[in-house]
């Protein structure tokens, strides 16, 4: 069993598995989720165990929502142009501009907050309902998570887990895909 399928099964599911998870979830009353740390390199075999785990939430009675920021970076894309031409445009003017323009989309004209809320539990249920937010690779390296969590404050009611490929850097710095400079600021519980 790798290290994070440990803390997976042994610290965050019990968690998970509890008649009301908020309080253990999160540092904030008004911040019920939480950052689950991994390699970047174990992605396929998170997805997998994140399947196993939510399959055991559901036979506990549990509600999952999976949320893929792949999904929503896709359908922001999309609302603009298609995928097609973001890479003609990448091709014309260059990966930096073009990482520019994705992050201004996804923080201005087309919020990711927005994309990432509007498929939260409908009618929530906090006690019952859990989300998962994934594939949060996808957004590297046009969108730090960071500006998510921050965002998602007050608009989250149910226990909410996101998981973060990435290196943990200190007791809460996280750094993106292990690549970026790490983000010492992130006020959520890192499993």
């Amino acid at each position: 069993m790798t290290n994070f399928q440990t803390r997976l099964t042994r610290d965050l599911e019990p968690i998970l598995k509890m008649a009301d998870p908020r309080e253990k979830i999160g540092a904030y009353h008004d911040m019920p989720y939480a950052i689950f740390q991994y390699d970047p390199s174990q992605e396929l075999a998170l997805r997998a165990a994140v399947t196993g785990l939510q399959t055991r939430l559901d036979l506990a009675g549990k509600r999952v929502v999976r949320i893929s920021l792949a999904d929503c970076l896709t359908d922001a894309l999309q609302s603009e142009s298609g995928l097609s031409d973001w890479f003609v445009l990448e091709k014309r003017f260059g990966v930096e501009k073009t990482i520019e323009d994705v992050h201004a989309l996804l923080a201005e004209r087309k919020p990711l907050v927005d994309l990432v809320a509007s498929r939260m539990p409908p009618d929530p249920d906090p006690k019952r309902d859990v989300a998962f937010i994934v594939r949060t690779g996808a957004l590297f390296p046009v969108y730090r998570t960071f500006s998510l969590l921050e965002q998602l404050k007050g608009r989250v009611e149910v226990p909410t887990i996101l998981f973060y490929p990435g290196d943990l850097d200190g007791a809460a710095g996280l750094r993106f895909m292990g690549v970026l400079d790490a983000e010492h600021n992130y006020r959520p519980k890192i499993f």
